[in-house]
């Protein structure tokens, strides 16, 4: 079988809607990737743009530059990109058709009922579950990582000090002290960050069981007695309850009035983000501090957050509420997701049929597929009504 035997899988890849959105699905590299598999690679004109990747490194790895958006997207085998559709765009998919994006399933049950109208196979990158051989398409975590470099370098740009100890013939600049609430991926990063950036760094995590990998960071643990917490079994950290939530703030309070910048990480997949920062936490911080809130987009995790913009408050501390600060790196980001993306194709691609095999005993697959061939098939989403 010759390569232009094989080469019968069509993946379109469209250039994404939201006006704010810099990454793109796929890269030069990612195209080469499933090229040299024999997938049919397509673009939409544009795609590299704001990720600063010209059309033509695409088109010299390998793949298709198209204009006709409706048309490529009802023609494709495969579709992939970072945020998903308008229920009204799944319409023009192909029966059968698989779709793979971010789809923040839980908040989107239009979405998912139009994917099953149509009879389109449709996975969510963030139900991708959590196992040593699914790590490398795991898509929230390479984006978590770079959010959380991102959030202390955002951080660090509006400080009025300087992140490292300086000896000077002027004096001696004492280090400044960066607080990171929660350390999942995005939070091990930013201390890792401010650590290389020669700050003294403090961490707290609603699971004891962290404190190991925060030392191992050279940073110092904040520990709270929370009684029983946990983690889900996607691995993230379980909702606190009310009074939980308290204990903590009240913990932390002295810790953030002491800080130059405090980083907040805490999300819970598929909730409003909690609040951990409290306003009068924030009055008892000093001018000049920061706050960078990467729940922002899901609610936020600070009183006073405000998505996509900065605020300064009455004292003087300045709250960061970047959506997406992963976006603020968006080659890289674009590069991580795009690698992410290939890993989950090369996975199921099967290079003797040219297609994609959907093995449901697959737990990958069964993990992150929401709907298939006409219905919802995620337990999770699944109508209570269905039999």
């Amino acid at each position: 079988m010759t390569d232009s035997d094989r080469a019968n899988l069509l993946l379109h890849v469209p250039c994404e809607r939201k006006e704010s959105e810099r990454r793109a699905a796929l890269d030069p590299g990612a195209v080469q990737r499933l090229a040299g598999l024999g997938i049919r690679v397509r673009i939409e004109e544009g795609l590299g743009e704001r990720s600063g990747i010209p059309g033509s490194d695409y088109e010299e790895a390998g793949a298709e530059v198209v204009t006709d958006r409706e048309k490529a997207l009802g023609e494709a085998d495969v579709v992939v990109r970072v945020h998903p559709p308008v229920a009204e765009e799944v319409g023009g998919l192909k029966r059968g058709a698989v779709h793979l994006s971010f789809m923040d399933p839980f908040n989107q049950p239009e979405l998912i009922a139009a994917f099953a109208m149509a009879g389109v196979t449709a996975a969510s990158i963030e139900m991708i579950p959590r196992t040593t051989l699914a790590q490398k398409m795991d898509g929230l975590s390479s984006q978590a990582s770079l959010a959380g470099y991102a959030a202390v370098i955002q951080g660090a740009g509006r400080l009025p000090v300087v992140l490292p100890m300086m000896m000077t013939p002027a004096g001696t600049l004492p280090p400044a002290r960066v607080f990171v609430i929660g350390a999942g991926v995005a939070g091990l990063q930013a201390i890792a960050t401010a650590k290389r950036l020669g700050a003294r760094v403090e961490a707290f995590d609603t699971r004891p069981e962290v404190e190991e990998q925060v030392a191992s960071l050279g940073a110092k643990f904040v520990k709270v007695d929370l009684g029983e917490t946990g983690r889900t079994a996607q691995g993230y950290a379980r909702a606190l309850t009310e009074e939980q939530l308290e204990m903590q703030r009240k913990a932390m309070a002295g810790v953030c009035a002491k800080s130059d910048l405090v980083v907040t990480t805490a999300k819970v997949f598929g909730r409003k983000a909690p609040l951990i920062v409290t306003g009068e936490m924030v009055a008892g911080m000093r001018p000049g501090s920061v706050i960078v809130d990467l729940a922002a987009e899901t609610g936020g995790n600070v009183a006073g957050t405000v998505v996509d913009q900065e605020v300064l408050t009455d004292n003087g501390v300045r709250i960061i509420g970047t959506a997406c600060l992963e976006g603020t790196v968006a080659r890289h980001a674009t590069r991580m997701f795009a690698s992410n993306v290939a890993s989950w194709i090369e996975h199921f691609f099967d290079a003797e049929a040219g297609n994609l095999q959907l093995d449901f005993d697959d737990e990958i697959l069964a993990g992150c597929t929401i709907t298939h061939a006409g219905a919802v098939v995620h337990p999770r989403f699944k109508d209570d009504k269905e039999d």
